[in-house]
């Protein structure tokens, strides 16, 4: 019960980079640049997606939702993250370090599912291009896409509820930019293996599992551009795929190369843990949003004519 009166009014302490002031100022200006850049870029996929016709197709749908679930992503974390480079005081409440657990994991667990649909459709549009219109339509994708956003809210509600009735002691330092449920649930003075383990059988449900139907597509889709007679046929297939190839093979990237190292979770609230960890951390949260927008806009035919016409026609028409 002593422990459990310890969390009614407990209030995190952000480590971050408090032990390298310089940093912290360059930081600040390279990763409000780098937000803004994510602001515009997605908020410009949406919109385009929104008012040309020509992209009201499941592919565009898909982009539309990742470029909202992308700020909504960075939004969670970033503004927080700024504040507490030129703030003294970087503390934050536990319901405030709940609720940024909360959505960072709904966003997470949301990407990493609509990465996997998004693969599954760019299989349809390759290998069933003439069922394309019969399997991927209206009745399908859009509650493709919304079951993302639920599997996404579910297990990120089940994973919080979780830890924030864990007892917390006097260890309140965190160190990391944000609530990051790892480095969370190491705070608790309280057996965690049964978390540990929730996590687990979440991870390989909706991380794993999307990202193995994700190696399956793309085998079976590589596997039907071979058969393509033509050089300029296959340049085409292989076109329409590549970018979400490359958004995935980033982001799947950072997440492996980020939690795959043995030392990150034993290490992740001791003081060995040092800044280029950390940054790493924080690059993963804005690096692949950043990305999204410049690889489907530089690699994508459709979306640099809506562009176009979007600024050309509708901006400069008067």
């Amino acid at each position: 019960m002593e422990w459990e009166n310890q969390t009614i009014l407990v209030e995190f302490f952000l480590k971050g980079l408090s032990g390298y002031p310089r940093l912290e100022l360059f930081f600040f200006v390279l990763i409000l640049i780098m937000y803004v850049v994510i602001l515009l870029g997605n908020g410009t996929l949406i919109l385009i997606s929104i008012l040309d016709s020509h992209l009201h197709t499941p592919m565009y749908f898909f982009l539309g939702n990742l470029s909202f679930l992308d700020i909504c992503y960075t939004t969670t974390s970033i503004p927080s993250t700024l504040v507490s480079f030129l703030s003294e005081r970087k503390t934050i409440s536990f319901s405030g370090c709940a609720v940024q657990l909360f959505l960072g994991l709904a966003m997470g667990t949301t990407e990493c599912v609509l990465l996997g649909m998004m693969a599954f459709d760019r299989y349809v549009a390759i290998c069933n291009p003439l069922r394309y219109p019969v399997i991927m339509s209206k009745d399908s994708f859009v509650p493709m896409a919304a079951g993302s956003w639920i599997i996404g809210v579910i297990n990120s509600a089940v994973q919080t509820v979780f830890v924030v009735r864990l007892p917390f002691c006097r260890n309140n330092v965190i160190n990391h930019f944000s609530c990051e449920i790892l480095a969370v649930m190491k705070l608790a003075c309280a057996d965690i293996s049964g978390n540990e383990f929730i996590m687990l059988v979440t991870t390989a449900l909706f991380a794993l599992m999307p990202l193995l139907l994700i190696v399956i597509s793309y085998s079976l889709i590589i596997s039907s551009i071979l058969k393509i007679p033509t050089s300029e046929g296959r340049s085409k297939a292989f076109s329409t795929c590549s970018a979400h190839l490359t958004v995935v093979i980033i982001f799947y990237g950072t997440i492996l190369f980020m939690y795959m190292k043995p030392k990150s979770k034993e290490t992740l609230n001791s003081d060995d843990l040092d800044a280029t960890d950390k940054l790493i951390s924080m690059f993963y949260g804005v690096m692949t949003p950043m990305m999204n927008p410049l690889i489907y806009s530089l690699r994508n035919k459709d979306v640099k004519e809506a562009m176009k016409h979007l600024f050309n026609g509708r901006l400069f028409s008067k």
